[in-house]
């Protein structure tokens, strides 16, 4: 890979993100046994997780590998040493980093003066390793013949999406409430790469004819202020049996998920729900990630 960092999904190119997907499909079915032997990976949470500790932290021991977690208890980004002298630090001991954090602006300053490859396991603005995983599941399921519609917020996870579909090649609708839309400068930067998304207020308009149907919560994480707010603006939102009813799609979410909010106990563990594959697809993608950064 070209890019030594991968704090955003386009800061590898099609031709990257189709290599590191063949590898995390050849990982998970035991076609590939590149290791990682004695190589250690720090891991900084400045946001609690389940998903991404346990992806990231397996797939090093998978691959021969070590992982260190420090969170938030552990160490005070930015506060009693200024965040570049903790990445410097950081560059001597570890060969990668992967760091969960609120400010992508964080992650920029880790990446620029730690000298080993930094990956970004979340910020506020991108999540990047969660579209590689949501890319395999839907390359497992389809042909590049798929139609896939993001119903929801234009959040980090929604906007990393649409990037990625663009440089997957995969036709993209999106719906979201007018007051909480993508980025235009998201939208802008998936139609630079080819994959212009329409884009919808309307649940309904955006998911016809979806093979895969994608949401995500409505409230993320340090947003419980607004609580009351957003869930007034995204009625009608809700994946539920009345707004898929007659589609065939499958649904996907990254998880955690608010039941009841923006999905329904019954269709996240419905027959359509690919929710399980997706989450599981984290370790492999993640795997091939940390294999084509740090092999």
């Amino acid at each position: 890979m070209k890019a030594n960092d991968f704090l955003d999904i386009d800061d590898l190119s099609a031709d990257e993100v189709d290599a590191v997907l063949t590898r995390a499909a050849a990982l998970k079915h035991g076609e590939d046994d590149t290791q990682l032997a004695d190589q250690t990976l720090g891991m900084l949470f400045e946001k609690p997780s389940t998903r991404t500790r346990i992806s990231f932290e397996t797939g090093m021991t998978q691959l021969g590998g070590h992982a260190i977690f420090m969170g938030p208890d552990d160490i005070q980004l930015g506060h009693g040493e200024p965040l570049k002298d903790t990445a410097r630090a950081m560059g001597r001991y570890v060969d990668g980093i992967m760091a969960r954090l609120f400010s992508h602006e964080d992650a920029e300053i880790l990446a620029g003066y730690a000298d080993v490859p930094v990956i970004n396991g979340l910020t506020d603005d991108a999540h990047p390793c969660q579209t590689l995983a949501d890319l395999l599941t839907i390359r497992e399921r389809f042909d590049d013949d798929v139609q896939v519609a993001w119903v929801g917020d234009g959040n980090n996870v929604g906007q990393s999406f649409a990037i990625g579909c663009a440089l997957a090649g995969i036709d993209l609708t999106v719906a979201t409430p007018s007051e909480y839309p993508m980025d235009d400068a998201v939208v802008d930067r998936a139609t630079e790469l080819g994959g212009e998304p329409d884009v919808y207020t309307d649940p309904e308009a955006a998911i016809e004819g979806a093979d895969v149907i994608y949401t995500d919560v409505w409230v993320s994480m340090g947003e419980e202020d607004e609580r009351e707010e957003k869930l007034a603006a995204f009625e009608g939102f809700q994946l539920n049996e009345d707004l898929l009813a007659g589609s065939d799609a499958e649904i996907m979410h990254c998880l955690p998920a608010h039941r009841g909010e923006e999905i329904t106990d019954a269709v996240l563990e419905s027959d359509s729900s690919i929710v399980w594959e997706q989450a599981e697809n984290r370790l492999h993608a993640q795997k091939a990630l940390l294999v084509e950064l740090l092999g």
